[in-house]
């Protein structure tokens, strides 16, 4: 294996130039999918339910299954690349990513699907630091490393934008299993081309993975996320409380680990930074925003207005070229204001459109549109911009745990914000709709249960009964807004305050420091 370091001439980090340029373009590919895959089953969802019948648990697990393995394994997987070859990681989950991708457009139940989605989950971690920590690699040059990884999460979130509409369009077109066949041709692509575009990067010297760290890094991230489902559903009980025990405890025991050996799983050392652990804990909480406004979005354009999946995919546009032009102008303008200066501006006007969430009514389907598309505008600037200074904080050879740790954040922020806003808004429903006196129990329970689930019943209920249930999700969609809303603004002076220090982007040095 040929490894690959940044090349530093005395005028500087050396440049990149064409491969590195195309290589990014490959890269891409797989970068989008992840992306696609978060969000693709938002507008799905309907039509599978209809064949599957998931329960409303089932339709959570689906929803969040993949999300939550990525989050639980990237860690491990950004290591493991380091170790191997962050190329060959990268090969080899494409070539994963696409065999699953399959078994979940075919699965004939809902069982099936949760566990494809899980796997899904597990062969994405692999793609996600590699492509981001080879991107490191490539472009060591501030400027050009900037440009990219704003690229990278454009393309990222292009991916989460594009996926209810590829999802819409290829339901209405196919069935809801063609969603998942878009990464066959992805994975041919990726795997024909990765040895000519793309340098094997692997970091010399390094032990062999400690399979107890490993353990341990599960045990602390996913026993805490099914904690916030649990409270989200249930509220505060034994079973919420055990499990944050116990992520905890394996928290700190793993910590005291990655402390202790020559080479860990983790170089928790890098939290000493005080602009990595900040520009962290910006992104976990504005994607907690992100995930759970979309999702419940893309159900009210198709729960409540009443909208086809394709014209709902449509109507997704705009907030797409907003987060867009975010991603990708937000590390041009960092060039001569600081970062956390432009983190913290384009997260405030994104508070414009939490409150247009939260005053939406059930005829709202614009101002709801607009209010994402200024959510997405917010998105864009701190993917672009917080990956970048997670990323720059490390070197060379920690670009894998940092890349891991900068996506372990999002994708755990996706799928908490999908938990918590949409249990949150579920709960809000449940305690506002009840069913008619004389429709069965079968039918009540339906009603009772969610927006879905009364509208699969419509023809035995009155319409009152149905424009009762359309206000009490458009209520819940409120309520998680205005939540979210207030989490924001406290991520908006966080940026102001620990951020402050970092100075535009290529200014001096790379780490950019006062």
């Amino acid at each position: 294996m040929s490894l690959e370091k940044n090349v530093t001439t005395p005028a500087g980090p050396r440049r990149a130039g064409g491969r590195e340029w195309f290589g990014l373009g490959l890269l891409a590919l797989p970068t989008v999918l992840l992306g696609l895959d978060v969000t693709v089953l938002y507008l799905v969802l309907p039509s599978m339910a209809a064949e599957l019948n998931p329960t409303a648990t089932q339709t959570m697990w689906i929803m969040d299954a993949y999300g939550f393995f990525i989050a639980g394994l990237l860690i491990t997987m950004g290591t493991l690349g380091d170790r191997i070859g962050r190329r060959r990681l990268l090969m080899i989950g494409v070539a994963a990513f696409a065999a699953v991708s399959v078994l979940a457009a075919f699965a004939p139940s809902s069982g099936l699907l949760i566990l494809a989605r899980a796997l899904l989950g597990i062969a994405g971690a692999t793609l996600m630091p590699s492509t981001l920590s080879l991107i490191s690699n490539m472009f060591a040059d501030v400027r050009q490393r900037a440009v990219a990884i704003g690229v990278w999460a454009t393309m990222f979130a292009l991916g989460m934008a594009a996926g209810p509409v590829v999802g819409g369009a290829l339901v209405d077109r196919f069935w809801w299993g063609a969603a998942f066949l878009i990464a066959v041709p992805v994975a041919v692509i990726v795997l024909a081309c990765a040895r000519a575009l793309l340098p094997e990067y692997a970091v010399p010297g390094e032990g062999r993975l400690d399979l107890v760290s490993v353990a341990l890094s599960l045990v602390a991230i996913l026993p805490v996320v099914y904690a916030v489902k649990n409270l989200a559903t249930h509220g505060v009980d034994a079973l919420t409380l055990v499990l944050v025990l116990i992520g905890a405890a394996a928290g700190i025991v793993f910590v005291r680990r990655q402390l202790r050996l020559a080479s860990p799983l983790l170089d928790v050392t890098l939290f000493a930074d005080r602009a990595f652990s900040a520009a962290l804990a910006v992104l976990l909480i504005g994607l907690v925003g992100v995930g759970g406004t979309m999702y419940l979005v893309t159900q009210f354009l198709q729960l409540v207005e009443g909208l086809s999946p394709a014209v709902a995919g449509l109507w997704m546009g705009p907030p797409a070229l907003a987060m867009f032009a975010a991603a990708i102008g937000a590390p041009i303008v960092a060039r001569r204001i600081r970062p956390g200066t432009v983190m913290a501006a384009t997260l405030g006007l994104s508070l414009i459109g939490y409150a247009l969430l939260a005053t939406a009514d059930t005829d709202s389907a614009v101002s709801v549109v607009i209010g994402f598309a200024f959510v997405y505008l917010g998105l864009g600037a701190i993917a672009a911009l917080g990956t970048d200074i997670v990323v720059g904080a490390a070197p060379a050879t920690k670009s894998g745990s940092a890349a891991a740790m900068s996506e372990t954040v999002q994708e755990l922020g996706l799928a908490v914000g999908v938990a918590l806003l949409g249990s949150l808004t579920t709960a809000v429903y449940r305690s506002q709709v009840q069913a008619p006196s004389d429709v069965p129990v079968g039918i009540a329970d339906r009603v009772t249960d969610s927006l879905s689930g009364v509208l699969a019943v419509s023809g035995r209920v009155p319409p009152e009964t149905l424009h009762g249930a359309r206000e009490a999700f458009t209520t819940g969609l409120n309520t998680a807004s205005l939540i979210a809303g207030a989490a924001i603004v406290a991520v908006t002076a966080l940026c102001l305050l620990t951020l402050r220090h970092i100075r535009p982007i290529g200014e001096t040095s790379p780490d950019r420091l006062t």
